[in-house]
């Protein structure tokens, strides 16, 4: 199980700044659900000063990037804008006493959030999508600059290194000789050896979780159902509840019913749900409204037509 610190404990369990910023005029998104992380970033800036006065945000995704989310918003109020652009991924990750290197991206989002919301302040187009030819991961759409980058930045040296700063090769690991070629490069500018066999570098504060047998599409859906039957107490006693739709690879689809349908908090308890099933399980799973599977099969129905 990985070993979170007692700061991303706290920021996931009583966020701070949860929610939209009302009448705010710098707004960053990034991420999708598909892809198991999006956050939306609402700031308020004096436009005299440009001090961030107010900061909120809105995470769909595990407990790390909740976290994440919240330590970024509480870091900014009272910065200028050019002041929190210096803000990095290590910095977020610092303030949280550290994250497992397999939810560094967390970090990496919380950033790009804020890139976005400060272009969408001066009306600049901010993007994040690849160059034409530059894209790596077709998984997660992450390119070449990106993983360049976060390589210069955070001393990454082996491909489980990037995959957990950036999410590229977490997929079909189709990339991954794509990835070494990048790690090549970047560490030969840097007067430095790729090394295929290298591990990856230590980080303070992981426990890596050991692989277990795999279970039986049976067993799997039983173990599920198991942790958010001990789940369910919780939920039930704000009036809500959970229950299980579908299961489809490594997306579980759920009814959020009573309070829980439609609430604010809904995309957090979601979250709650995803990490509790990782650490059981011991994989990455994605859990998605049964809603979203509904509009994916209209879509590749309309597709058919």
């Amino acid at each position: 199980m990985w070993d979170y610190s007692d700061k991303v404990k706290e920021h996931f369990f009583t966020p701070k700044n949860a929610g939209a910023v009302v009448g705010a005029n710098a707004i960053g998104e990034v991420g999708s659900i598909s892809c198991g992380d999006a956050l939306r970033l609402t700031l308020k800036v004096n436009p005299e000063t440009e001090i961030i006065e107010e900061s909120g945000f809105q995470t769909f995704g595990c407990g790390s990037a909740i976290a994440s989310s919240s330590v970024l918003t509480e870091i900014i109020k009272g910065m200028t804008i050019d002041e929190a652009l210096k803000v990095t991924n290590q910095d977020i990750a610092n303030e949280l006493d550290g994250l497992p290197p397999e939810k560094m991206h967390c970090s990496v989002m919380g950033r790009e959030a804020l890139q976005a919301a400060v272009a969408n302040y001066r009306g600049v187009e901010w993007k994040d999508d690849h160059e034409e030819g530059a894209l790596i991961c077709k998984c997660f759409a992450i390119d070449a600059v990106m993983i360049e980058e976060m390589i210069w930045a955070n001393k990454l040296r082996t491909v489980e290194d990037v995959t957990n700063f950036t999410k590229a090769g977490g997929g079909c690991a189709a990339c991954h000789e794509d990835i070494e070629a990048i790690l090549e490069k970047v560490l030969a500018e840097k007067g430095e050896k790729f090394d295929a066999t290298a591990s990856t570098a230590p980080v303070e504060k992981v426990e890596v979780e050991k692989v277990k047998t795999p279970l039986t599409s049976v067993q799997r859906i039983k173990k599920i159902e198991e942790v958010l039957t001990s789940l369910r107490p919780q939920l039930m006693a704000d009036g809500g509840d959970v229950e299980l739709v579908e299961v489809v690879g490594n997306t579980v689809y759920v009814n959020m019913t009573g309070a829980c349908n439609g609430c604010q908090m809904a995309a957090m308890t979601i979250a709650g749900i995803q990490q509790r099933l990782m650490e059981v399980l011991g994989e990455f799973l994605r859990v998605v409204p049964a809603s979203e599977m509904k509009k994916l099969v209209n879509i590749e129905g309309a597709g058919h037509a």
